[in-house]
C-alpha cells in the first residue's frame, strides 16, 4: 500500500483517470493513444503502482511518470472477514475520515459494495450511514481504489484467472448520483476491458430517486439501476426517504423507465425495499406496490432491517417476510430477499457507518501494535 506523502501530493493520481483522460494525458506529453491502454493495463489488471515495474514502457518515459503522476489507493486501516466469507474494509481518506467497502462472495460470484461519498446527506431514517451526516463527494481514484484495494487483498492472486469481484454495487455509504462525474469516471474505469471488465449488467448504481442525475445518465453511461424506493405511496416515503419531498414516487418511475427504455437491451430495473415491522410491510404496503410497479420493468429485492441503535425501527419476523415475497410473486413479480451477510462484522446493509472516530483510532493502534510485535 502507497502512502501519500507530502512530497508527492500534486501528483496526478491516474489510478482515477478513464481510457479517454488517459489518451489526453499521454497527448500533452507527446505520447501515442497506446499508452494509455499499456497503463490501464499495468494499474487495473495487474495491480502495479511502481512504474519501474512496467517493463513495455520505455525508460524514458517511466521517469517522466515517476516525476507528475502516481498509483495510489485508499489506505487500509482494517480488514475483517465474516464467518460466511463476507470481507469489509475500512479505508482512511485524506483528512481523516473514513469510508467502508464490502465484498460479498457467492459461489464463483464476488459483489463489491462500494462508497461514493463519506457519509450522506440524504438522511433516510432507517439507515445508519445517514445518520453520520454528510463529509465530501469521494474521488474516482478513491473509488476505483475500493475494487483496486479489495482485488489486491486476496493472496496468491492469479490476476489472468481469477475474479474475486465480478459484480460492482453503487450501494456503499453516500448517494452516487449526488456524486455524478466521479461516479461516471469510476464506472468507466470498471467497465473498460483494458481495467476490470465488468459488464453493464453487473454494474449497478442504486439511487433514492435524484431525478435530474438520473435524467442525466441517458448517453452518459448504461449501467444497471436500482432505486431504493421502500415505501409504495408518497405519504410514507416522505417520511422514510426524505429526497421523494423532491422528487415524488410517480416522476421517480417515470424518469426510471425512461433510462431503461433507451437502452440496448430489455433489462428490469432493482427495486429495493427495506421491509420494517409494522411500518411498511403490511398487506396494504404489498397490494399498493403491485399496484405502483405494474407499468415499470423491474425485479423487486426485499430487505428486512438490520437494527442499530437510536433507529426506532424493528426487523420483521422471517413469516412476515415470507408473506410480502408471496404476495409479490403471486403478483407476477420476480421478488428475492436478501440474505443477511456479514452482521457479525456490521457490513450487513444499512450498517455502513465509516465516520465513527473511535473505532478508527482502535484499528489505527491495533495495525500500530501489530507492526510493532511483528
Amino acid at each position: 500500500m502507497i502512502i501519500d506523502s507530502s512530497e508527492d501530493i500534486k501528483k496526478i493520481n491516474l489510478l482515477g483517470m478513464p481510457r479517454q483522460k488517459m489518451i489526453d494525458f499521454f497527448a500533452d506529453m507527446g505520447e501515442k493513444p497506446f499508452r494509455a491502454k499499456q497503463l490501464m493495463q499495468w494499474i487495473h489488471q495487474y495491480g502495479v503502482h511502481d512504474f519501474d515495474e512496467m517493463s513495455n514502457i520505455s525508460k524514458v518515459l517511466r521517469e517522466k511518470l515517476k516525476r507528475i503522476a502516481k498509483i495510489e489507493g485508499p489506505e487500509i486501516i482494517l480488514q475483517n472477514i465474516s464467518s460466511d466469507g463476507t470481507r469489509k474494509w475500512v479505508m482512511k481518506m485524506p483528512g481523516g475520515s473514513s469510508i467502508e467497502t464490502v465484498l460479498i462472495p457467492e459461489g464463483d460470484r464476488g459483489t463489491l459494495c462500494i462508497s461514493s461519498q463519506i457519509g450522506c446527506a440524504l438522511d433516510c431514517s432507517f439507515c445508519s450511514t445517514g445518520k453520520q451526516g454528510f463529509n465530501r463527494n469521494l474521488s474516482a481514484e478513491e473509488i476505483v481504489g475500493q475494487i483496486w484495494n479489495a482485488i489486491a487483498s486476496f493472496e496468491d492472486l492469479d490476476r489472468v484467472k481469477d475474479r474475486p469481484v465480478t459484480n460492482v454495487v453503487f450501494m456503499g455509504m453516500g448517494e452516487p448520483l449526488l456524486n455524478f462525474d466521479n461516479v461516471m469516471d469510476a464506472i468507466d474505469i470498471m467497465m473498460d476491458d483494458f481495467a476490470y471488465s465488468i459488464s453493464k449488467k453487473r454494474l449497478t448504481i442504486s439511487t433514492a430517486g435524484v431525478v435530474p442525475a438520473i435524467e442525466k445518465m441517458c448517453g452518459t453511461t448504461d449501467a444497471s439501476i436500482a432505486i431504493s424506493l421502500h415505501a409504495p405511496n408518497d405519504e410514507l416515503r416522505d417520511q422514510l426517504v426524505p429526497v421523494n419531498k423532491k422528487y415524488p414516487i410517480k416522476l421517480l418511475l417515470e424518469t426510471v423507465k425512461n433510462y431503461l427504455d433507451q437502452l440496448s437491451d430489455k433489462r428490469k430495473a432493482t427495486i429495493e425495499y427495506t421491509l420494517m415491522a409494522g411500518v411498511n410491510d403490511r398487506k396494504i404496503h404489498a397490494t399498493q406496490l403491485i399496484e405502483l410497479l405494474k407499468d415499470l420493468p423491474c425485479k423487486i429485492n426485499l430487505i428486512p432491517f438490520n437494527p442499530f441503535p437510536g433507529s426506532g425501527y424493528k426487523k420483521p419476523s422471517s413469516m412476515e417476510v415470507r408473506y410480502f415475497q408471496d404476495q409479490l410473486i403471486a403478483a407476477g413479480y420476480i421478488t428475492t430477499v436478501r440474505t443477511t451477510r456479514g452482521d457479525d462484522i456490521d457490513a450487513a446493509c444499512g450498517q455502513l457507518v465509516g465516520q465513527v472516530e473511535d473505532r478508527t483510532r482502535r484499528s489505527a493502534r491495533y495495525i500500530e501494535l501489530k507492526q510493532t510485535n511483528s
